[in-house]
C-alpha cells in the first residue's frame, strides 16, 4: 500500500542583507546610528564626527582659558606695581579704582544668561529632530506640522544685544572720563571685556551657519552637529562673562 509522507520540505528563501553587513538599514545609518565599523562605509557615522568636533572644541577652549588665564594674572600682578616716593617714604601706585556702569552691566548679563537659555533649547531640538528624522522618513508617519520655535534667531538678537550692551557700557565709560590709556585699571577693563565680546561675535557667527543650514537640503545632522558645538561653546562664554564680571567688580 502507498504511504504519504507528511512531511514536505519547502527551502527557505534567504533574507536579504540590511545594509553592507552591519544590520542596519541604510535609512538609519544615514543618520547616525550605523556601527563605527564594518559594513557599508557609504554613510557618514555623524555620532563619531560630533564626538571628534566636541574634542576640537575642548582643545580651542582650553587655548581660550590659557589666555584670559594670562590677562588674569596681568590684572592682579599689575594692581601691586608701585613706584617708591622718597617724600612719602612708601610706594605710590597708579592704580586708580574704576567706577563700573553696573545698571549696564547687570542688563548686559540678564541677556547672555537669558541666550544660553534659549541656546540650550536650540540643542536640545536640534538632537530631538534628528532623533525622530529616521521615523519620519518611513511610509506612512506623518510629520508634525507645527512651526518650532527659532531658537537659533532669538540667540542671535539676544547675542547682538549683549555686543551692543557692551558698546554702550564703553561710552559710558569714556563719558565719565576712561578711556583705553587713562589708567592701567580702565585698560584692562576694555581688554578683557573686548576680548570677550570679539570670542563672543565668533559664537554669533557659528549661529548664524547653522541657522543658514536650515535651509540646505540634507543638512540635518550636520546642522545638529553645529548647533551641538556652538552651543557648548556659547554656554562657555556665558561662564566666561560671569568670570570677567566677578573679578572687575570684587578683585578691583
Amino acid at each position: 500500500m502507498a504511504t504519504l509522507n507528511s512531511t514536505l520540505n519547502i527551502p527557505e528563501k534567504p533574507r536579504p542583507k540590511l545594509d553592507g553587513g552591519g544590520g542596519r538599514p541604510p535609512l538609519l545609518r544615514s543618520f547616525g546610528y550605523g556601527g563605527g565599523g564594518g559594513g557599508d562605509d557609504s554613510y557618514p557615522n555623524f555620532g563619531e564626527q560630533l564626538r571628534r568636533y566636541r574634542l576640537g572644541l575642548m582643545i580651542g577652549l582650553a587655548a581660550v582659558v590659557m589666555v584670559f588665564v594670562s590677562l588674569t594674572s596681568a590684572y592682579m600682578v599689575r594692581q601691586g606695581l608701585g613706584a617708591w616716593d622718597a617724600a612719602s617714604n612708601r610706594y605710590l601706585t597708579d592704580w586708580k579704582p574704576l567706577p563700573l556702569p553696573l545698571a549696564l552691566l547687570m542688563v548686559n548679563t540678564g541677556m547672555l544668561l537669558a541666550s544660553s537659555f534659549t541656546i540650550e533649547k536650540a540643542r536640545r531640538a536640534a538632537l530631538q529632530e534628528a532623533a525622530v528624522a529616521p521615523i519620519l522618513a518611513l511610509p506612512g508617519i506623518a510629520p508634525d506640522r507645527r512651526r518650532p520655535t527659532p531658537w537659533l534667531p532669538i540667540t542671535v538678537v539676544l547675542g547682538f544685544g549683549f555686543l551692543l550692551g557692551q558698546l554702550l557700557t564703553w561710552r559710558e565709560l569714556q563719558r565719565r572720563g576712561f578711556y583705553l590709556a587713562s589708567s592701567p585699571s580702565s585698560s584692562f577693563f576694555y581688554v578683557l571685556t573686548g576680548a570677550h565680546a570679539v570670542h563672543l561675535l565668533a559664537g554669533i557667527l557659528a549661529l548664524i551657519y547653522a541657522s543658514a543650514m536650515l535651509f540646505r537640503s540634507r543638512a540635518l545632522e550636520r546642522r545638529r552637529i553645529a548647533v551641538d558645538v556652538t552651543a557648548w561653546y556659547w554656554h562657555f562664554m556665558a561662564l566666561l562673562w560671569l568670570y570677567i564680571f566677578a573679578l572687575l567688580k570684587f578683585a578691583a
